[in-house]
């Protein structure tokens, strides 16, 4: 099942995606209850609700397909060649670090670049939506508590993230540095997620091709992992890492500029296509 959030910024509801690709909404209780984290119960009261009946929309605008996640943790250089275009050691331990959530947009919404950015990169990821808290919970286990899987772009602005001092994060979690969706699309659908396919062109010129299964960590041993250190609760978000192809790792570096056009995807999850934007309030 696909889930998505259509409508203006602030104002989404929600709705199923059927087998035509049609956006069908969801009666208003759906709307509360996913607010509150996609649940297994919730979950599984969708699916039992008959959606030929219910409504179509035209989804001129797809928000983010989860409301309301309460953490945004992402997960670096899980990718060894990633890592080595990176020149960066291979990590014997899962990177964890966070992304804010202020940074979540729609799937096609413009990524603005921060006044005076010189760096701003892109890097396709597969995301884990959690459906079940999950505090110390075994690999074995790990995938049990997923609700389903989302594209990411996890944009990154390298100067602010490698040469400003500090962790990470202020070069993460910049304004509209977390596009997410077009949906998210129920675990029992993605059978395996250590075997999809994940692109990324820029300006219609290929950037990224990469594939799960060369993960360094597995989806199930990132959640594991990251379950020892918080609780992990229904609605947040877990980006995994990036294949090779980003715009830092190449030869001379490449990185965006106003006017350009980002398109990606994943197997089955859908794609983004996002125009990169000048900040209203740069004037360099």
């Amino acid at each position: 099942m696909k889930i998505a959030r259509i409508g203006g910024a602030g104002e989404e509801v929600c709705a199923v995606v059927d087998a035509a690709g049609t956006y069908k909404l969801l009666p208003p209780e759906f709307n509360e209850a996913l607010k509150r984290g996609p649940t297994p119960k919730t979950i599984d009261d969708i699916r039992r609700f008959d959606i030929s009946g219910a409504p179509s929309a035209a989804a001129s605008r797809l928000g983010s397909p989860v409301a309301t996640p309460g953490k945004f943790v992402a997960i670096g250089l899980n990718y060894s060649d990633h890592a080595k275009e990176s020149g960066m050691a291979i990590p014997s331990e899962p990177v964890v670090f966070m992304k804010a959530t202020s940074c979540i947009v729609g799937p096609n919404d413009p990524i603005i670049l921060p006044v005076g950015s010189q760096k701003t990169d892109w890097e396709v990821e597969l995301g884990i939506v959690i459906g079940t808290s999950a505090s110390y919970v075994s690999e074995a286990e790990a995938l049990d508590y997923v609700a389903g899987y989302l594209l990411v772009n996890n944009v990154s602005e390298r100067e602010y993230q490698n040469e400003r001092g500090g962790t990470w994060d202020k070069g993460k979690g910049c304004d509209t540095f977390g596009p997410l969706g077009p949906w998210f699309v129920t675990a029992d659908e993605v059978p395996d997620p250590q075997a999809l396919d994940l692109w990324l062109d820029v300006n219609g010129e290929p950037a990224q091709r990469g594939n799960t299964a060369t993960m360094i960590f597995s989806c199930a041993e990132i959640i594991s992992y990251v379950s020892r250190f918080m609780t992990l609760l229904p609605g947040d978000i877990i980006t995994t890492g990036t294949p090779p192809g980003v715009g830092m790792g190449k030869k001379p570096p490449m990185y965006l500029k106003a006017g350009d056009l980002l398109t990606l995807g994943i197997s089955g999850l859908g794609e983004q296509r996002q125009e990169v934007l000048r900040h209203p309030l740069d004037q360099g």
